[in-house]
């Protein structure tokens, strides 16, 4: 429990969790820019109609655009400090890029079942490689979260 009085402190947890919320914010707006926008293969919310779904579309715009000033405002803040750790912040980005992404692929896809990657496909090889590809990011974020936390411990990491 003292570990984590102290990884406050001296500001590497909210390095980690400042850029988890602007690595979700990154990937919601790659999600809406790709594939609700360029690609136009769905809407945020598919289940009404086209104009409920361009409504959704826009509030998760919305959404990602506030996380993302709210979390650079944060960062900045964390820098004034002179509290900013770059290693812990990798960490909670690439965490905050698999997280939204799982989530979106799991929660959004397979149980809300708002909308799909794509329609009219088999959509086996599309939910494999999106949750894949956010597992991968989750996992090197776990990793580099692990050497981060080894190395400010100067534990075998440093």
């Amino acid at each position: 429990m003292n570990g984590v009085r102290e990884a406050a402190r001296d500001g590497r947890g909210r390095s980690t969790a400042v850029c988890a919320l602007i690595g979700a914010a990154v990937m919601a707006a790659v999600d809406e820019i790709v594939f609700h926008q360029i690609l136009a293969w769905h809407h945020f919310y598919d289940r009404s109609t086209t104009a409920v779904g361009l409504l959704s579309d826009g509030l998760l715009h919305t959404a990602e655009l506030l996380a993302l000033v709210a979390g650079f405002f944060l960062f900045a803040d964390l820098r004034r400090r002179r509290d900013l750790s770059p290693p812990h912040a990798w960490a909670g980005f690439l965490l905050g890029l698999g997280g939204f992404q799982l989530f979106d692929g799991l929660v959004d896809h397979k149980v809300l079942r708002v909308h799909q990657i794509r329609y009219g496909v088999d959509l086996a090889p599309y939910d494999r490689a999106w949750n894949a590809g956010g597992l991968v990011l989750l996992v090197l974020g776990g990793v580099l979260a692990v050497m981060a936390n080894r190395r400010s411990r100067g534990g075998p990491a440093s």
